[in-house]
């Protein structure tokens, strides 16, 4: 079995309540999951967001969607994370983020084939990043997931889930899909209010006539747009991995573990 997680919260520190923000008036998470059900080889998607207040908005739409929705710790990401897969029994899990509302089923079965026929215990298009920000995708073990979730302390590891397998080759066969050309320089992803604003002028061009458009659609439409780029050029791409890095030494400094 193959099991899809999207993490999701309410509390992003950059824009908040992005994941309920609307995309041509529904909300932006329910346009990601309506994208990731298109994909053939996930057999189940879960949604794993936080057992906060806050959250409780995000729980009721996974209800009115029909989506499994496991709600854990909102910091120890990597608990939630865990807690949620182990009703499901999968042996092969594939990581989400909601904040990726132009995610691509067609990349994301590319990448479980590949892993699965690499026979790795982790495979990302994120290793070595190559296709835009925003269609990041990760599949892993089971097995590889309960040994980080039993061993992995720092607050990166804890906060990103998978840090502790990806950073150890020694330990996990790790496999790195990569494309040509390189296009890690374009962001798809959502993090700040311009990222909003782009990702809702691509759905406004493309999604009435086709909405299941795919990553050629959107590279076609910024060549015959390429102003739409520059909506949310100059911003950091894996921001937040930075400040949890940061975070690391700390805990190297202090012991202090997170809460």
């Amino acid at each position: 079995m193959i099991l899809a997680v999207m993490q999701a919260r309410t509390s992003s520190s950059r824009l908040p309540n992005k994941v309920l923000s609307p995309i041509l008036g529904r909300p932006m998470l329910e346009r990601q999951i309506e994208r990731v059900r298109r994909s053939r080889l996930i057999d189940r998607l879960v949604i794993a967001t936080s057992d906060e207040k806050s959250d409780n908005p995000l729980a009721d739409l996974c209800r009115q969607l029909e989506i499994d929705c496991y709600r854990g710790s909102l910091n120890d990401v990597l608990d939630r994370f865990y807690q949620a897969v182990q009703p499901h029994g999968a042996e092969h899990i594939v990581r989400l983020t909601g904040d990726c509302p132009l995610a691509d089923p067609k990349v994301i079965d590319t990448v479980i084939t590949f892993h699965l026929d690499g026979r790795y215990d982790y495979s990302s298009n994120a290793l070595q990043p190559t296709f835009p920000d925003g269609l990041d995708i990760e599949v892993f073990r089971y097995t590889a997931l309960e040994q980080a979730w039993r061993e992995a302390s720092l607050p990166s590891q804890r906060e990103h889930v998978t840090p502790f397998i990806h950073s150890q080759p020694e330990i996990f066969k790790l496999g790195s899909f990569t494309a040509d050309p390189d296009r890690s320089h374009m962001r798809w992803t959502v993090d700040e209010p311009a990222d909003l604003s782009f990702v809702t002028e691509v759905y406004k061009r493309l999604y009435p006539r086709c909405p299941g458009f795919s990553t050629d659609d959107i590279l076609a439409l910024l060549a015959r747009e390429p102003e739409l780029q520059k909506i949310n050029a100059g911003f950091e791409r894996n921001e937040g991995m930075t400040k949890s890095l940061q975070e690391d030494e700390k805990f190297r400094t202090t012991g202090e573990v997170i809460v």
